[in-house]
């Protein structure tokens, strides 16, 4: 991440001298809501599903971490228990550093708490903006939304097939809908030739018309 860039070298000697290396295996949980944290995770291989569990029991998926991505960091600065849960979507490695580790950095270098505070800013720019689509657009358009999401984060290959492989009642949850009303909506994607789909993989075969479904 940029913000790490912002260290000196006897800082991130530091920084890797006290942090642990960890290894998931795909839908392995790292940590679980409710749970207290020691540290927080830099996501190195793999990806990562991270999600909360409604009041009925119901999964609500707020985003897919990747490499270069920090988890499990909010609990820890405000020491309250974790907020969300987190699993490994695939086999994932981690990084693991103290808090300790993370305050000193914090006391001792003005650029990287900045580079912390930026990207946390960011989050919440992000956070706010899923919150206002749930309320105010439909299925329609937040599954329009959601696709050039993940789009933008994990890209696509040469045959513009979307680059990470999401279940649909996993895409559902994260649309904020029943998995019935995303298949119906997916193959009205597809008959409108705006998407191919072959199982879990998605072909982009219209973007500016899913743009202007999703109003962005």
């Amino acid at each position: 991440m940029h913000m790490f860039r912002k260290l000196s070298e006897t800082e991130l000697l530091d920084l890797e001298f006290n942090s642990v290396y960890k290894t998931f295996k795909k839908r392995t949980v790292i940590y679980r809501e409710g749970c207290r944290h020691a540290g927080l995770y830099v996501i190195l291989k793999g990806i990562v599903k991270i999600y909360k569990i409604g009041g009925n029991g119901k999964q609500q998926i707020l985003k897919f971490a990747q490499q270069g991505d920090l988890i499990g960091y909010r609990s820890l600065l405000t020491h309250e228990l974790a907020c969300t849960s987190a699993k490994a979507y695939d086999d994932t490695l981690v990084c693991h550093v103290p808090y300790n580790t993370m305050l000193h950095l914090f006391q001792q270098n003005w650029d990287f708490t900045h580079g912390m505070m930026k990207f946390m800013c960011k989050e919440l720019g992000e956070s706010n903006t899923f919150i206002t689509d749930i309320a105010q657009k439909t299925v329609r358009e937040r599954t329009a939304e959601m696709l050039l999401i993940l789009k933008d984060e994990f890209g696509v290959d040469n045959y513009n097939a979307l680059q990470i492989a999401v279940t649909r009642e996993d895409l559902a949850n994260m649309v904020g809908t029943v998995t019935e009303s995303l298949i119906r909506v997916m193959s009205e994607f597809r008959n409108e030739n705006l998407l191919e789909l072959t199982g879990r993989k998605i072909v982009f075969r219209d973007v500016t018309k899913l743009r202007a479904i999703a109003n962005i």
